[in-house]
């Protein structure tokens, strides 16, 4: 993509406007099953979608603060290790916001489709 550099600058703030909700889902739906930090990391990034430590950690904390996400610390292989998953009360919201995104595509597809 050719951008002038202010051009470059605006795009990429709102692509990460973008993702940030992106991201929010992704992690409440992988967490339908148990992750710790690395493997949740590494199935996203199995599936296209990498982010990195300093995003996904501060999330997993907000999400969990929010109530939709638990976490319990375990040992394994002899290390500590932070487990999360979506709590009963997240199960909702994901449901609800997974509605939502569909909404909005279709919306969306009608409206690009209209330019």
């Amino acid at each position: 993509m050719q951008h002038s550099n202010n051009a470059h600058d605006v795009f990429e703030n709102l692509r990460l406007e973008l993702r940030r909700g992106c991201l929010t889902l992704a992690v409440l739906a992988r967490l339908r099953a148990e992750h710790y930090g690395y493997t949740l990391r590494k199935a996203l990034l199995e599936q296209g979608l990498d982010i990195d430590e300093g995003t996904l950690y501060p999330l997993l904390r907000r999400l969990e603060a929010q109530g939709l996400l638990q976490s319990e610390w375990r040992e394994e292989n002899r290390r500590k290790k932070r487990f999360y998953r979506l709590a009963p009360a997240g199960e909702p919201v994901l449901a609800d916001l997974l509605d939502e995104l569909q909404r909005m595509n279709a919306t969306l597809d009608r409206i690009t489709q209209e330019a």
